[in-house]
């Protein structure tokens, strides 16, 4: 069985990550939505075990997919669940610098572990975590970012 974790922080989780999801289910037999803390991210905006369940409502009908929250390396919760593969959304070359960074260190840790880049489709390149948490912090309207309501 081929399992791929798409790890992040979620803060929160958008139509973006949503369709990297689907996108890998064509890919692998099974993808763990794994929900990390990120230390460059002092506090969380929308509550932990509140996204986990809207995340998880989300995919309600998809049973090949799981939520995870975990708070060790990325490489080691990879060795747990057997995952060979880390999935991640690209928007533009400032997420690729970033990521492939982070792509080699995981390498590093574990050397069976490859990261797969899924490029944004191109009508959610434009929406990020902090934009969305920056509108709803103001007031605006952030229901067409993301796959559930807040």
């Amino acid at each position: 069985m081929k399992t791929a974790i798409f790890p992040g922080s979620f803060d929160p989780f958008t139509k973006g990550h949503f369709d990297i999801v689907e996108r890998s289910l064509e890919l692998f037999d099974r993808v763990i939505i794994a929900i990390g803390h990120n230390s460059k991210k002092n506090n969380r905006y929308f509550e932990l075990d509140w996204m986990v369940n809207k995340i998880k409502d989300a995919f309600r009908d998809e049973d090949r997919v799981s939520v995870e929250v975990y708070d060790e390396l990325t490489a080691s919760l990879a060795q747990k669940y057997d995952a060979k593969f880390l999935v991640r959304g690209l928007r533009n070359t400032t997420d690729f610098e970033y990521e492939n960074s982070i792509s080699q260190i995981n390498r590093y840790l574990n050397e069976d572990l490859e990261t797969i880049f899924l490029i944004t489709s191109p009508q959610l390149a434009p929406v990020s975590s902090t934009i969305i948490r920056e509108v709803h912090k103001y007031g605006g309207d952030v229901s067409p970012f993301l796959p559930y309501e807040v």
